[in-house]
C-alpha cells in the first residue's frame, strides 16, 4: 500500500483498525509512535547495487486503554509527516512489537489495514544457481537463498 492509497480508505472510515496475519486485531487504543522514511542502500549477494525507500509506520500498545486514533487523526499525522516522507508517493512499512519488531506490509480490505507478513529474497537469483523449477518452492520462496546455494 501507498500514502495516496491510505489516505484515501482514511477518508472513508469512522475508526481506524489493523488486523495482523493470523487474523487478530491490534488493540483498539494502538498509537503511531513515529512515521519515517528509510532508505536502504545495499548489495544484493550477486553484487548489484540496489536502494530501495520505503515510508515507516511505528505502532504500539500500552496502558493506554481510553486512547483511539481517529481516521481524522492518523491523516493529519501523516500530513505532518510530509516535511520528512517529501512527496513522493511511497509504499508503507509497518513495524509492531511481537516477540520482537516485527516488520510488515500493508493492505487494506475496504474495512481494515491488514498487516501483511514480509519475506526475505534472493535478488540475484541467476547468481545464485538456484534452478527456476526450485524457486517455486515455498522454503526458498521464504527463506531467499540456501547454505551451499554460492549466493551468501
Amino acid at each position: 500500500m501507498k500514502i495516496a492509497e491510505m489516505k484515501q480508505a482514511l477518508t472513508g472510515l469512522s475508526a481506524v483498525s489493523f488486523r495482523l496475519p493470523d487474523g487478530s486485531y491490534l488493540p483498539a487504543h494502538f498509537h503511531v509512535t513515529e512515521v519515517g522514511l528509510v532508505n536502504k542502500h545495499f548489495i544484493d549477494c550477486g553484487g548489484v547495487e540496489r536502494r530501495e525507500t520505503v515510508a515507516n509506520f511505528q505502532l504500539w500498545e500500552a496502558g493506554d486503554y481510553d486512547h483511539r486514533l481517529a481516521p481524522q487523526k492518523f491523516l493529519h499525522i501523516l500530513n505532518l509527516s510530509q516535511k520528512v516522507l517529501g512527496s513522493d508517493d511511497l509504499d508503507i512499512e509497518v513495524e509492531y512489537q511481537q516477540d520482537t519488531i516485527g516488520k510488515f506490509g500493508l493492505a487494506f480490505d475496504g474495512q481494515d489495514f491488514v498487516l501483511t507478513p514480509k519475506h526475505t529474497a534472493c535478488l540475484a537469483q541467476e547468481a545464485c544457481g538456484i534452478p527456476g523449477s526450485l524457486l517455486a518452492l515455498p522454503q526458498l520462496q521464504t527463506a531467499g537463498c540456501t547454505p551451499g546455494g554460492g549466493c551468501c
